[in-house]
């Protein structure tokens, strides 16, 4: 189901973001569409409307899908898009939730890539061993799960920092912009959250993993009354430990087009 689930999900994209093949959305598209883009709202005619507006403001928009990960019906993009010729990319993950050959629900988080980088990393590309994007189909993807969410939930929700050293490995490579590499670095950035913010939480809403990839989807929040981010951080995990990090970063706005919420 998740490999076919991939096809009609990247087929979809390509033809209806690349190509403004509205056709798709016909094809695709449940009649119970939900959409969570806090500027998009529900139904195909919905979806025809936004992506029509959206093409015809960014007409030289580019897409390049970075890597897919799916699980059951869910299927995960991360893709580099740019707006116009020479503006800076946008690093873009969007959610499918595919059933019975439909799209019938979406999320996405979208972050603007800076023009420079802490860590020397880019926002996309894979550094560690062996260094290609798509999942490992030879590697266990409930193995991969366990330690990912293992590391997430003993280091953010309950701020234990010796999680990194039990379910990470260095050398460590880190893809947000603001953050160097290695286990250490990491520490240090984490201890200073932590203590700027004593009421931080990060709210789990769900986790898409497929072989050496996990992507947690999660709800940030500086403090009870904080709107709060929506953010999807992957990790790449190898021989049982974390290798590697990206994540992407959206606050979530005042108001919106719909009232399914961001998560």
């Amino acid at each position: 189901m998740s490999a076919e689930n991939k096809e009609i999900v990247l087929r979809f994209y390509d033809e209806l973001f690349s190509h403004g093949n509205l056709e798709v959305v016909d094809k695709y598209v449940g009649s119970t569409y939900t959409n969570h883009n806090p500027q998009g709202v529900d139904g195909p005619e919905g979806l025809r409307r936004f992506v029509t507006f959206f093409r015809g403001a960014h007409p030289h928009l580019h897409h390049t899908v970075e890597r897919v990960v799916a699980e059951d019906d869910l299927v995960l993009l991360h893709t580099r898009s740019v707006l116009e010729p020479g503006a800076n990319d946008q690093v873009v993950v969007d959610i499918f939730r595919v059933r019975e050959g439909k799209i019938v629900e979406h999320w996405d988080v979208i972050q603007p890539v800076p023009d420079d980088s802490a860590g020397g990393n880019d926002m996309f590309t894979t550094l560690s061993a062996p260094a290609r994007n798509s999942p490992d189909a030879g590697a266990s993807t409930a193995e991969s799960r366990r330690v990912a969410t293992a590391l997430f939930d003993e280091l953010a929700v309950e701020r234990d920092l010796t999680a990194l050293d039990r379910y990470a490995v260095d050398p460590y490579y880190e893809h947000n912009p603001q953050h160097s590499n290695g286990i250490a670095a990491a520490k240090e950035v984490l201890a200073a959250t932590f203590a700027a913010l004593p009421e931080v939480t990060f709210t789990v809403k769900r986790v898409i993993a497929e072989g050496d990839y996990v992507a947690v989807h999660h709800h940030f929040k500086a403090t009870p009354d904080d709107r709060g981010a929506a953010v999807i951080d992957f990790f790449r995990v190898r021989d049982g430990k974390v290798v590697e990090h990206w994540d992407v970063i959206q606050p979530v706005p005042a108001t919106s087009a719909n009232d399914n919420t961001m998560f």
